[in-house]
């Protein structure tokens, strides 16, 4: 079994509105486990959204990361 390969931006950009922690880690570049962790401690660099006992992530918040585009403040 190969390992699939990281998203481009562009890919990025046509996922829906919102993907799973998986996808979302597989397109940063990091494990799943680390992106669940600082998910877990208040320190995703996306904004998740708490589905029953799991996370999603928001796309739109993805490609913002990906893009090299700062955060807004609140």
């Amino acid at each position: 079994m190969t390992k699939p390969s990281q998203p481009t931006l562009a890919d990025v950009r046509k996922w829906p509105a919102t993907v799973s922690v998986t996808e979302a880690a597989r397109a940063i570049g990091c494990s799943r486990s680390h992106l669940y962790d600082r998910v877990k401690r208040g320190e995703s660099p996306v904004k998740t959204i708490p589905v029953g006992a799991r996370h999603v992530v928001i796309t739109a918040d993805l490609v913002r990361l990906l893009s090299g585009e700062t955060r807004e403040a609140a």
